[in-house]
């Protein structure tokens, strides 16, 4: 697992070219959706292709993430289902998952004996890079761990998703550590 800094992924994000964030309950939990919108207007001011992946089950409850991030004023034409953005992964710089621990789990695809076995997924692991912010190491609600986590693609940035994402607008904002 290889963890990183606010910094390291103000830098990655700026040198992407198309990012999408995968929103869920770590996501609804922090209240962390202001802060996203900040970072979508940050990185799309800086010319970032920048679209959500929305799994039907992220959160607690059906449209749960697409709520939230209307909220937050998102244009809703960037909110697009798993089965619209699947395809997209392979092309994308930056796989960005706020909280959505289950819905991205590998595992779902390739481990017969694992719960989630067979569980449609948010293709994550198919792009060049993943930054994945979660609280701590905790199993999702399915209580399994996921594979995600330990691929050499993947950077992990641990804390309350509310106070990353501002962290990583601060940086990108030329505003330093807090």
């Amino acid at each position: 697992m290889r963890r990183t800094t606010a910094e390291e992924a103000a830098a990655t994000l700026l040198a992407a070219n198309k990012v999408v964030i995968m929103p869920g309950y770590g996501l609804a939990v922090a209240q962390a959706q202001h802060k996203v919108r900040e970072l979508y207007d940050s990185l799309t001011k800086r010319g970032v292709d920048m679209k959500f992946g929305i799994h039907p089950v992220a959160g607690r409850m059906p449209g749960h993430m697409n709520v939230l991030l209307a909220e937050a004023d998102i244009p809703y034409d960037k909110l697009l289902s798993m089965d619209e953005i699947n395809g997209d992964f392979p092309q994308t710089d930056v796989a960005l998952i706020i909280g959505a621990n289950d819905v991205t789990n590998p595992a779902a695809r390739s481990d017969t004996s694992s719960p989630i076995y067979g569980m449609p997924i948010l293709d994550v692991d198919k792009a060049r890079t993943v930054m994945v912010i979660k609280r701590s190491m905790a199993a999702g609600f399915a209580g399994i761990e996921n594979p995600l986590y330990y691929l050499d693609r993947t950077l992990m940035l641990f804390g309350d998703a509310k106070g990353v994402v501002g962290n990583i607008v601060r940086e990108l904002s030329g505003g330093g550590h807090s």
